[in-house]
């Protein structure tokens, strides 16, 4: 069902609600006014009796000019019965042949509802005439009424039903042209597709809700095309770190079958070969590592660590290897954090690797923590060359390197950093990182909350 069908009908039920409504409220004040009126008549009528017989001396002869009555009462749904204190009748006017009421009599008028052959409404009242007491009773047959109001009704009926479908038509015209920008926005949408990805759907300034909704497609489309970009670079860059090590893999076996070769170039020849399957075999563990850090259901089972007792272990780790570049590795953690141990080892231990390996010699490497605004933050400071300030926003992506000249055997394959950033991502955390001509800082930022 399209959405102006929807609005139409949803136009249609409110109307149709607010003028029963409003049916229903005219019906009932009508029905009381015709009550009332039906009433006040009837009080009147006993009131112009009372009057009659006050002023007449003999009761019987009064009862022997129903003309009088009859040319009061005006039509066949009037009665008047005027009963002595036997309960026998001196005057009655009864063109439907009703019985007398039985009732009980009543010095102030009273007013009741009498249903014994047909719907009747009385006015009764007992009066004195001389030494006795006369009953008064006037009624109205109801018939008349509930005819009327059955009509009313039944044309009130009529009108919401012709209310609802004006209502619904009208309703759809409306949304139709009132939804007419939304059509032109879902053509602008057909037209975006992987080619044209730039392409950014109009504004609708004079709509505000459609303006932020443009907005945020807009935002959306820009997310798109930033990621399909990355993914086109990811792809080429793979493509190329690849490559690499597999020109090196089939050039050295193909120079090596170009003659015999001793035992001992050949097992050389191995070795070399041996490195170049250990870079893939990294290459590909880390990809796969980002690919399941990334997937919606990833997570982690969080433990509460003590920082200073993590770090001296990496410390020892990579105490060889400092000792080769004469770097003192300082731990000056002292925290405690929620996280997964083996990630946090691996995001350290890559942090620490690239301090080692591309800070400068003899000079230490200080890792320390603090809390700061409900967050421990845990940095990793060495001295040593500056990164570029506008490379700084792009070292966390995959594959990216400041120097690609300066790429190492046994390095991450340019995935080291993005491993990082990820980890964080699943700790809810955040990566940070400063470089001045002195220092370069990584900070990882964790809630001090679980996560």
């Amino acid at each position: 069902m399209s959405l102006s069908i929807r609005l139409a009908l949803m136009f249609a039920l409110v109307s149709q609600l607010l003028l029963g409504g409003i049916g229903v409220y005219l019906y009932l004040s009508l029905q009381q006014e015709i009550i009332w009126r039906d009433d006040q008549a009837l009080k009147g009528r006993l009131e112009r009796i009372h009057a009659i017989i006050g002023d007449s001396d003999n009761l019987v002869a009064l009862g022997q000019r129903p003309q009088l009555y009859e040319n009061m009462l005006g039509n066949r749904d009037n009665l008047l019965w005027v009963l002595n204190e036997q309960g026998q009748t001196v005057i009655e006017i009864n063109p439907p042949q009703l019985p007398i009421p039985k009732v009980a009599q009543q010095n102030a008028i009273k007013l009741l509802n009498w249903d014994d052959q047909q719907p009747t409404r009385l006015a009764i009242q007992t009066i004195e005439y001389g030494s006795q007491r006369v009953t008064l009773i006037a009624g109205k047959l109801l018939l008349e009424r509930e005819q009327m109001l059955a009509a009313y009704i039944l044309k009130i009926g009529f009108a919401v039903v012709i209310g609802t479908i004006l209502a619904f038509m009208l309703g759809w015209l409306v949304s139709f042209r009132g939804l007419s920008p939304i059509r032109k926005l879902a053509d602008q949408a057909t037209m975006i597709s992987v080619q044209n990805l730039h392409l950014r759907l109009t504004n609708f300034e004079q709509q505000h809700e459609l303006a932020a909704l443009t907005e945020a497609l807009n935002q959306m489309l820009g997310r798109l095309e930033n990621g399909f970009l990355q993914l086109s670079r990811f792809s080429e860059d793979l493509a190329h770190e690849m490559r690499t090590p597999l020109n090196n893999l089939m050039g050295q076996t193909s120079l090596a079958l170009q003659q015999n070769r001793s035992q001992d170039e050949y097992q050389n020849l191995l070795f070399s070969n041996q490195e170049e399957y250990e870079r893939l075999a990294r290459m590909i563990d880390n990809m796969l590592f980002l690919a399941r850090a990334e997937q919606s259901n990833a997570s982690i089972k969080p433990e509460q660590i003590e920082l200073h007792d993590l770090v001296a272990q990496l410390c020892d780790y990579f105490e060889g290897m400092a000792e080769e570049r004469q770097v003192t590795l300082i731990n000056q953690a002292n925290n405690q954090l929620w996280a997964e141990p083996d990630l946090l080892r691996r995001a350290l231990a890559n942090l620490m690797a690239n301090a080692l390996r591309y800070g400068d010699k003899a000079k230490p490497i200080i890792i320390s923590s603090q809390q700061v605004a409900g967050n421990i933050e845990l940095s990793l400071t060495n001295e040593g060359p500056m990164i570029d300030p506008n490379k700084i926003e792009f070292i966390f992506d995959r594959f990216y390197r400041c120097d690609p000249s300066r790429s190492q055997a046994g390095d991450s394959g340019g995935l080291g950093l993005a491993i990082v950033r990820s980890i964080m991502q699943l700790h809810h955390g955040d990566t940070q990182v400063s470089s001045t001509l002195q220092q370069t800082c990584f900070t990882l930022i964790f809630p001090c909350s679980q996560p």
